[in-house]
């Protein structure tokens, strides 16, 4: 770390820059304007909010574009979006501009006139910016944004003129998308000419440190559940790695700073050599909860099945936390509805007779899976018929621009959603306990357990006891893992021909978010020996509390289901003894660990280093461990500015040694 960046690093880590803030916050409903438009309310907000903001700069700052207000506008509801970088990166916002203008007439004239103004008020900021800023900002300014830049400087400092102005009207979790791939060329040129590796690693740590100075400012669930990650490496439709020098680059910089964001995420495959898998976890080592890995194999594939262009599809990127999205070319929302598992194998168990057998029974479960579908499908397009224009966020979209159409007329090339699925360990070890309790053992009956259900199990203590010894997924058992198949097949099976009210089709994941925590809230106790209300797992992986035989049982149980059918996204989340990672031979065992899962046919992996002892201690006296960082869900916050009950469930995980 050179001192200029240690200087900006110490800064950060302070906070005091938090409290000068303006707390104020500026609503649509603030801007009152008779017989105008939603398209032009939306605009006069952005407007208005960008004129607002004062001129934050750092000493030495060579990135610029901080948040003055702690506020922005109204909470957009537009899911995860990965912005057109590229689009940018070549033609610069005057480009832009100059395509809205020439073409408006073989479009939406209004829209145009609207998205251009937000353009204008852009670079009226920039302007304001340029007159404060420090000599290499100001020169960057001098191209950026209206013109495409020339070196990797500039368009960094183009980059973070997007988010920032993105983040400016709350749009929610702006991602970085393919970093490595779209900053490459400019990157390359800077070091033909001459600029070291060194330089180069510097203005990348200056651009991290720039991200998280505003994470406090970004909604989300949790403090850090913001949105800035970034995808690294992948294969292209010819079989090309696209790991290159400026991947490993980011990879340093996030491991000599430790910070929150940006977020990494990995492309693999079973070609990726084991050596960038033994690079990976020393990343993993450091505690921060990243990298996580996504696999070629098994992704690109399953996008082109649902229905993505093959060129689409091998350029995908992870959205937030794990979504699989196609960058500048879609309005995917990728997390827009569950699929609550272990409540539809309760209502299952509510409508039996206990006549039916256990194939009835699983039938049942199938007509529950269905109805919960439905109900998702239905809330999902009453929530598309909500959506409101809003010209500058469309100008993120390469359809918007060509077609000169605002995002919320449903132009663009796909509109597809997303549902999480939740709880799915907790329901397969539910069906293995049924099965195995009262069909099998015949212990008790089926009425017996919708008693105990129905009373959180007070009075049954000795039937949990029984339903909670059952076999548990996570230890490569059949009698149990092919529970957790029947469950995503049939959910799969109910989505794969149904579309959503603007033409698109509706994708299935793993992934839980916070719903391992809320929708567990709103699940009675289950037939696996769970109370009323404590939660699931996180995303895709074994139940909290679930003995395990190991590592290597985990990732075989996990990967028996053809995954490419449930590429909305969803890791297989484990959790390792930091201890694991103190010599060369933990090193490589994780390293090859993650190889074997890849191999497999997992989907995506997250691993995280941890120490519950001092987690348990950070919780005791926060104030003296504010840097830790844990992973979440799909994301990384400091462990100390999480609501407790997200502290606790960390806590609980299963950590193998």
């Amino acid at each position: 770390m050179t001192e200029r960046v240690k200087k900006q690093y110490d800064e950060l880590k302070k906070r005091e820059y938090r409290n000068a803030r303006n707390k104020e916050r500026i609503l649509v409903d603030d801007v009152r304007f008779d017989g105008m438009s939603r398209s032009d309310k939306e605009t006069e907000l952005f407007c208005k909010i960008i004129r607002s903001e004062d001129i934050v700069l750092r000493e030495g700052d060579r990135i610029g574009f901080h948040r003055h207000r702690q506020k922005g506008g109204q909470w957009f509801p537009s899911g995860n979006i990965v912005p057109n970088y590229e689009r940018y990166l070549r033609e610069g916002f005057g480009g832009v501009y100059e395509s809205l203008k020439r073409n408006m007439h073989k479009g939406d004239e209004a829209f145009a006139k609207n998205a251009m103004r937000c353009i204008e008020e852009v670079f009226a900021y920039c302007e304001r910016l340029k007159e404060k800023a420090g000599k290499e900002l100001r020169a960057a300014l001098e191209v950026v944004p209206y013109h495409a830049p020339r070196t990797y400087h500039q368009a960094l400092v183009m980059m973070k003129c997007i988010i920032y102005t993105l983040r400016l009207v709350e749009i929610p979790h702006v991602t970085l998308g393919r970093f490595d791939h779209y900053m490459r060329p400019f990157y390359e040129s800077d070091r033909a000419r001459g600029v070291s590796r060194e330089e180069l690693l510097e203005l990348t740590e200056e651009f991290f440190i720039s991200l998280n100075y505003d994470t406090d400012a970004y909604v989300g669930v949790q403090q850090g559940d913001n949105g800035q990650s970034m995808v690294l490496g992948g294969y292209d439709a010819e079989g090309n790695d696209c790991f290159s020098e400026l991947s490993e680059v980011v990879m340093d910089a996030s491991m000599e700073l430790c910070l929150i964001d940006p977020k990494i995420n990995l492309r693999v495959s079973k070609k990726t050599p084991l050596e960038r898998f033994r690079y990976a976890t020393e990343m993993t080592k450091l505690g921060l909860g990243f990298p996580q890995y996504c696999n070629d194999d098994i992704i690109v594939p399953g996008l082109i099945r649902l229905g993505y262009d093959v060129e689409d599809a091998y350029n995908y990127a992870a959205a937030a936390c794990w979504e699989n999205i196609i960058p500048g070319r879609s309005f995917d929302i990728p997390n827009f509805g569950n699929v609550v598992f272990p409540k539809c194998v309760n209502k299952a168990i509510e409508k039996s007779n206990g006549d039916e057998g256990f194939a009835g029974l699983l039938g049942l479960v199938i007509s529950c899976l269905e109805e919960n579908v439905d109900a998702a499908i239905g809330w999902a397009n009453s929530k598309i018929e909500t959506i409101v224009p809003h010209p500058y966020f469309s100008l993120f979209i390469d359809d918007c621009i060509d077609l000169v159409c605002d995002y919320s007329e449903g132009k663009m090339k796909y509109f597809n959603i997303g549902f999480h699925g939740v709880g799915i360990s907790t329901a397969a070890d539910s069906l293995a306990a049924i099965k195995k309790t009262v069909y099998e053992d015949k212990i008790c009956t089926l009425s017996d357990v919708k008693k105990a259900l129905d009373a959180n199990f007070e009075g049954y203590e000795d039937l949990r006891k029984k339903l909670a010894s059952c076999p548990k997924m996570g230890n490569n058992d059949d009698y149990v893992d092919g529970f957790l198949s029947f469950l995503l097949d049939n959910a799969e099976k109910s989505l794969c021909d149904k579309k959503n009210i603007r033409g698109g089709f509706f994708r299935l994941g793993t992934g839980s978010a916070q719903g391992y925590i809320l929708k567990a809230k709103e699940c009675g106790a289950s037939a696996d020996g769970r109370f009323s209300g404590e939660p699931f797992a996180c995303s895709f992986s074994p139940a909290i509390g679930a003995r395990i035989a190991g590592p290597l049982s985990v990732i075989k149980s996990f990967t028996k289901f053809d995954l490419k059918r449930v590429v909305n996204g969803g890791p297989l989340t484990m959790e390792i003894h930091e201890n694991t990672f103190r010599n060369e031979d933990g090193m490589m065992k994780v390293a090859m660990l993650v190889k074997s899962y890849i191999e497999m046919g997992g989907h995506q992996l997250q691993l995280n280093s941890v120490n519950r002892e001092r987690l348990i201690e950070a919780q005791k006296n926060p104030e003296e461990h504010r840097n830790l960082i844990v992973r979440v869900w799909g994301w990384s916050g400091y462990f100390t500015e999480l609501d407790v009950e997200y502290q606790n469930h960390i806590i609980s995980r299963t950590v193998f040694d």
